[in-house]
This record gives structure tokens, sequence and C-alpha cells, in this order.
């Protein structure tokens, strides 16, 4: 069971939503797409459901062109952020309404209903309607409708945004293991970083309606193919600066200098961009050779376990995610320390020329 997008693009109004974009994914797996608010994501989704039609290219699905195919004729289920559920129907008979759709008998109809419901944490609610739930129970009744329709293709855009925070940690470890069984591909759109990891699986970065990268997320996190890429896949986005590469050193921009090692150490003399990610940024020299900044800080934000720090590096942005509470002066220098291999190295198209030392160690 495979589902492939061959030159699909989409054009609404003379704007250019999603670029020509090919992507095959497999049965059996979980494929997220990460990306910003208006980078593609649901647009993509909405192709790939059949709700939309590309204007160039086909989609493909198990060897047969699909692309004219109405929704309803498609093994589909889709989960929008803004649960969809039957106001009028039970907890229960929204669960049970793509299976009544389908003919399936009484039986059948509620041996999946229970074991939906159960899955969801439902079960003590199948009589009550959607009202009289919580957004929290809303949303997983919407998530159980979609499990219990058995689609080969089950695409799920941000059904978590809404979720209190507890739930959303519950569900994020859940999802996986509940669709697991099924062997049906799966497309999980967020614009979270961290629940990419967490969901593990496939990711494919989207930038401005093109997907910049796709592969294991694990792969894509540690060795970005472009810097576009990179600031896609880190929250804050991966900081910057220009360096060069002379000789044995590179030289960074307020003078100071660091040993070109490793991967580094075999680039030609020029200039580069150097990318580093936020929970890399230090207070404090915790490795011998890292490298010293002096920013002035603008802005402090308080998490509770830690510090983020937003710094002018002498005309440079950059936020780093510093461990602990930290009481800092607003306005005033600041030092701070970047290990070497945690860095970077981008060429001046943005493209990777050097990953980072640990990446590669990882």
């Amino acid at each position: 069971m495979t589902l492939k997008l061959e030159g699909v693009s989409k054009v609404v109004a003379g704007q250019t939503h999603i670029y020509p974009i090919d992507l095959t994914l497999e049965k059996g797996t979980m494929n997220v797409f990460l990306g910003p608010t208006l980078s593609g994501k649901t647009s993509l989704m909405r192709l790939m459901a059949g709700l939309d039609v590309p204007n160039t290219g086909r989609i493909v699905w198990n060897d047969e062109d699909v692309t004219g195919r109405r929704v309803q004729d498609r093994n589909v289920a889709m989960v929008y952020q803004q649960f969809i559920n039957y106001p009028s129907m039970t907890v229960y008979d929204n669960i049970a309404s793509p299976l009544r759709l389908m003919g399936r008998s009484a039986s059948e109809i509620d041996a999946a209903v229970q074991k939906s419901a159960d899955l969801m944490k439902l079960t003590p609610m199948l009589q009550r309607k959607p009202l009289e739930l919580s957004g929290g129970q809303q949303q997983r009744c919407a998530l159980a409708r979609a499990l219990v329709k058995d689609a080969g293709l089950v695409l799920l855009d941000e059904p978590l945004a809404n979720l209190d925070y507890k739930l959303r940690e519950e569900l994020r470890v859940e999802i996986p293991k509940i669709f697991e069984e099924s062997g049906a591909i799966f497309v999980y759109a967020t614009t979270e970083p961290e629940e990419a990891l967490l969901l593990g699986g496939n990711t494919a970065t989207l930038w401005e309606g093109r997907i910049t990268q796709f592969g294991l997320t694990p792969d894509v996190y540690r060795q970005p193919v472009d810097a576009t890429t990179a600031r896609v896949f880190s929250d804050p986005p991966m900081n910057f600066l220009s360096v060069s590469k002379t000789g044995g050193k590179l030289l960074i921009g307020d003078g100071q200098s660091a040993t070109a090692t490793g991967k580094m150490a075999e680039l030609p003399d020029g200039r580069y961009s150097a990318g580093f990610r936020p929970n890399h940024l230090e207070i404090g020299q915790h490795a011998a050779d890292a490298m010293k900044f002096t920013a002035t800080l603008s802005v402090t934000e308080l998490t509770g376990s830690e510090t983020f720090v937003h710094l002018d590096h002498h005309g440079e942005r950059w936020v780093g995610l510093i461990h602990g509470v930290h009481e800092l002066t607003l306005g005033a220098d600041l030092d701070v320390y970047l290990d070497p291999r945690h860095v970077y190295i981008f060429g001046e198209d943005g493209a990777l020329i050097a990953p980072a030392a640990y990446a590669l160690a990882a």
C-alpha cells in the first residue's frame, strides 16, 4: 500500500500554495508534516484526501491514479484541529457513523465502537452528546471516528493543538501505538518540532509551499540539508552567524576565532554561515574549547525550569535556551558560550556543508 505524489502543485487565485512536489509514503508509516502556519501543510493534506484537485501532477494510490476521484470514493479519514462532530448524535453514534455508511452489521459496529472508545478513554461518555463533553473529549471523539473507519490513509491536521497540556502529552505517546496495528499510512501535521521528535517515523519539513527535506525524523533533525530546514526543525529557530575560514581557523564576526576541526577542517577557505540551536548556547564555559561571545540582552522569559534569553550580537538576533532560572539585567552585556561540536556550517546559498560533530556521533 503506497501513496505517491508526482509533480503535484496547487495554485489558488493566482497564488501558489503548493509548488511541484514528489513524495512517496509507505504502508504502516507515521509521516509528520512539520512547518509554520501557511507553509502548505493543510493544502497538501487536502490534495492527498481528494478535497482539492491539483493543478499539475497526479496522486497515485496502490499504483492507481486517483487524482480526480472524489473524497467520498477514497478510503481516507481526516481529523482537523477544529474538531468536527455531529452535535445531535451521541458519542456512540458519532463514532459509528462511518461504519453505518459502509453498511456494516450492528455487531461489527458495536465491537469496533467499543474498542475505539476504550482506546480514546471515551467509554463512560458514549451516551452523551458532543456538546456535553470538554474540548479534549470532543477531539478524542473525532479521533475515535477516524480510527474506527479503518482507513488506508489517515490525515491528522494539528489534532492536539486545542487540547490541554497533559492530554496532549498523553495522546502524543498513544497515537503512534493506537494506529500502529492498522497498517495504514498516517500523516500528522504540526508546527512543533518537539511533537515531530516525539511521534518519530518520518518527517517532511515544509516552507512556503515546498518540502525542503523528507526522511527519518532523527536524520532530518540532526542533518538538515539546508538552513531553511534547520530553522523549521528547531524551536526556537536555529541561530546563525557569519564566519570565514582561513587555513586552520574559523574567523567569527567580532574578531574571535576557533580551530577548524573535523569536517570544518576539510572546508576550503571562504565565507560561510554557522548555525547552532538555542539549547546549545550556554552561560558559563562548560567545554574547554568553547567559543565566547558577548551580546546584549534584550528580553528574558522564564518557563519555571529554563530561561529564554533574547540577544543582540552585532545586529544578529539570537535566542538561547538556558537550563535553570537566571536573574539577568536587561540591556546589559552578557557572555555566552558555544561548544564548536554543536555548530553546523552552511554555504552562502544555505546548503549544509558540514553537520555538527555531535549530530554525526549520535
